[in-house]
């Protein structure tokens, strides 16, 4: 008889292996979408304090109430090749939807649950739709799915009145287990055994009834359901607050998750900063704070000067309009990708990843191809210090197709000339340029 594996106990060969597209990708494409863009950010008028997907328990909606508007979350205008076409053109490798968010609506058509887009809107199943497209274009798809459920009996930390405070302390609730044993399980098994997730993206494990040792056992759980599967530090109880990076210790997970931030420095371990566009996860039409195209590029590549992934978050309106804010921004990193993302993709971070504030590096992996990326104006003459060019190599800026003039002295560091009146695709936004030298990393 074949012996069960642990996966808790996978050794560092195989864990690399099933990281590797992973790391290579670098970026990716994060959804929430759900009942809560109905509401659009406001209740009975009034624009809700804090996130918009957060809705629901941040404005005290009794379950009965917010089921009135799953009922009205008819997005007739959802397409998925356009959603998928669109994070491809951006340069993302792969994209993660909210299968279930907080509130407990499923995005597919479940057999475990009617609380769903099939069966309780009467709408198609996004999640098919979303996979078959993905198939389509070469695009990985990923299912963030959340532990905490505000809507299932069993799984509410308060059960009368029906709301809930996000609170510290809150009375462990001894049905959870029935929970999670009986409805979140076989619901990642429909998931999983029907639509191929190559990620899974837990969260709202910070809910007391949710222990360490349940953790562990969800995460050999799903591994068993698909070996190949990534899963996020999330599906147990090690993370530290939005840094995102699990604590020491025997926590179950493949990759950190800060949120809203950039890890600060380098780590040996997977991590992956998840971020919005604007401010808020969820669609709301209140929420007008967009980030810049460049503000946005600069992320990616301070990101993946540090050996990270970024995934960048979208938040649909409740009839499947992207916003068009988040459409531009999108189809403008696309045009910088299509330049410069032999620098972002398959790379490697360096010891001596960043110099001053605008100058980072990266190296394409298991070669002596290395780039440094210039934010901001770019000067007649750039000095690097991190990077010593082979003799007699030829360096470039990508984009432009002759090679440029450049010295090299040890005191001075590599001093390369710039062309005057440079007109190249996608950096009138972005201000991000880039330089591919052939040589080896020095000291700095």
């Amino acid at each position: 008889m074949k012996q069960p594996v642990n996966y808790l106990k996978e050794s560092t060969a195989d864990f690399d292996q099933r990281m590797q597209w992973w790391r290579d990708a670098r970026f990716g494409m994060f959804i929430h979408w759900g009942p809560y863009a109905v509401l659009e950010g406001e209740y009975k008028g009034k624009k809700t304090e804090g996130l918009a997907e957060w809705i629901m328990n941040n404005d005290r909606i009794p379950i009965a109430e917010y089921e009135s508007y799953a009922k009205q979350f008819q997005p007739d205008k959802f397409n998925a090749d356009e959603w998928v076409a669109l994070a491809r053109h951006a340069g993302m490798k792969y994209i993660v939807i909210t299968s279930k968010h907080h509130d407990g609506f499923g995005l597919w058509d479940s057999k475990v649950s009617t609380y769903d887009i099939v069966d309780f809107a009467g709408q198609k199943d996004i999640l098919k739709a979303l996979s078959e497209a993905c198939r389509k274009h070469g695009v990985k798809l990923g299912f963030y799915h959340s532990i905490m459920d505000w809507h299932h009996p069993q799984a509410q930390a308060i059960h009368e009145p029906h709301y809930w405070s996000f609170q510290k302390e809150m009375p462990v609730n001894p049905e959870f287990t029935s929970y999670l044993e009986n409805y979140m399980k076989p619901q990642l098994k429909e998931l999983i055994t029907a639509y191929d997730p190559a990620i899974l993206w837990f969260d709202g494990e910070w809910v007391d009834d949710f222990t360490h040792e349940q953790g562990l056992e969800l995460y050999q759980y799903v591994r068993e359901l698909k070996p190949d599967i990534l899963i996020n530090n999330r599906v147990d109880k090690g993370r530290q607050g939005m840094m995102g990076m699990t604590a020491e210790g025997d926590f179950a997970g493949d990759f950190g998750t800060p949120e809203q931030e950039i890890f600060d420095g380098i780590s040996s371990y997977d991590w992956e900063s998840c971020m919005t566009i604007n401010d808020t996860w969820g669609y709301s039409k209140l929420d007008h704070n967009w980030k810049s195209t460049a503000q946005l590029i600069h992320n990616l590549v301070d990101i993946t000067a540090k050996g990270g992934n970024y995934l960048l978050n979208i938040g649909p309106t409740a009839e499947g309009i992207i916003p068009p804010e988040s459409v531009e921004r999108l189809d403008q990193m696309g045009d910088w990708m299509a330049v410069n993302g032999e620098a972002i993709y398959n790379t490697e971070r360096l010891r001596n990843y960043k110099q001053a504030d605008s100058i980072w590096y990266s190296r394409k992996k298991g070669t002596n191809t290395y780039y440094a990326f210039k934010l901001g104006e770019l000067p007649k003459a750039l000095t690097l210090r991190n990077v010593l060019p082979n003799e007699n190599s030829e360096i470039y800026l990508l984009g432009h197709d002759e090679p440029l003039q450049w010295s090299y002295t040890e005191a001075e560091g590599l001093n390369i000339s710039v062309p005057a009146g440079l007109n190249l695709p996608g950096t009138e936004v972005s201000k991000a340029w880039t330089f591919k030298i052939t040589g080896m990393e020095s000291s700095g």
